[in-house]
């Protein structure tokens, strides 16, 4: 299997060891690793949201990870122009691009094109945006729910951005935003895609998660979150929307046991993991599933 005329995409859920399983492709194929993460692009959070550690690069190039400033809003139409520049760069030197994440949104946007959903009014946009203020992201989101239960089945439900834009657009056009995604088309073909999808057994995962949230805590996260309030960043922005910086949040006031910490952080991740996975069924039929122990077997048979 020679996959070095393609561009190569992972996804999987989180902990499912994405970011290792691209490094050793990259020096199987002469690759370069993209970031197709939406929390990894943020400068801050680096251990809560398992950014890969420059240590573990194995001299593999990584771009997009770090380096946007998190009061600064960042959407998926951003990080594409961003991607297609990459990918051009890499190409242009020989490499082998290879996007990773568990971003499902930015790997559709990536293969379908992005979507060109008319301009919302100011007016409007502000009207949501005070009605999600005075009732609070859960009775809004139950809103969302109602309007367009389409794109709410794909939204975590504390993620106000999210919440408020598919909102906005269902209001305005009539429409769910999912639908708009549709019409869309990418500037590469099909063919120039191997769509890798790493398909966990959910039991196996739940033990990953589980080892990787203790093993945030002993890399010190209690510490990197209380730097991150002191940043007074924005409740609404999407970093804020972390997994893990409400539930430290918590622990900090109540100072509970750290295994209550773990308990809660990794359910929360579970959840999110199962949400990613529901994403795949719906947008990746056809991407290849690999499973754990093919893994090996796969890179063998480049």
């Amino acid at each position: 299997m020679d996959l070095r005329s393609k561009i190569i995409l992972i996804y999987g859920p989180t902990a499912s060891g994405k970011s290792e399983f691209a490094i050793k492709l990259a020096k199987k194929i002469s690759g370069e690793i993209i970031n197709a993460d939406s929390m990894q692009v943020y400068k801050d959070l680096k251990i809560l949201t398992s950014r890969p550690l420059k240590k573990d690069y194995k001299n593999i190039r990584h771009h997009l990870y770090g380096f946007q400033n998190p009061n600064k809003i960042f959407s998926t139409g951003n990080w594409l122009k961003l991607a297609n520049k990459k990918i051009k760069e890499i190409k242009s030197r020989k490499k082998v691009p290879i996007l990773v994440g568990g971003t499902g949104l930015y790997f559709k946007a990536l293969t379908e094109g992005l979507v060109d959903i008319p301009l919302i009014p100011l007016t409007l946009r502000n009207k949501i945006r005070k009605i999600q203020k005075k009732e609070g992201q859960k009775k809004f989101f139950k809103k969302l729910q109602k309007i367009d239960p389409l794109s709410a089945s794909l939204i975590n439900p504390t993620d106000t951005q999210r919440s408020i834009r598919a909102y906005e657009v269902m209001m305005f056009t009539k429409k769910s935003i999912l639908e708009w995604y549709k019409g869309t088309k990418s500037i590469y073909k099909n063919k120039d895609f191997h769509k890798i999808i790493i398909n966990y057994p959910r039991q196996m995962l739940i033990k990953r998660i589980q080892i990787r949230t203790r093993l945030m805590l002993e890399m010190g996260v209690i510490q990197e979150v209380k730097r991150f309030f002191k940043l007074n960043i924005a409740k609404n922005k999407s970093i804020s929307k972390a997994i893990g910086v409400n539930e430290i949040k918590e622990f900090l006031k109540k100072m509970e046991n750290k295994e209550l910490l773990v308990d809660k952080i990794s359910i929360k991740t579970r959840q999110y993991a199962k949400r990613q996975m529901t994403w795949a069924r719906g947008h990746m039929k056809t991407w290849k599933k690999i499973n754990p122990k093919q893994l090996n077997n796969f890179l063998k048979n480049i």
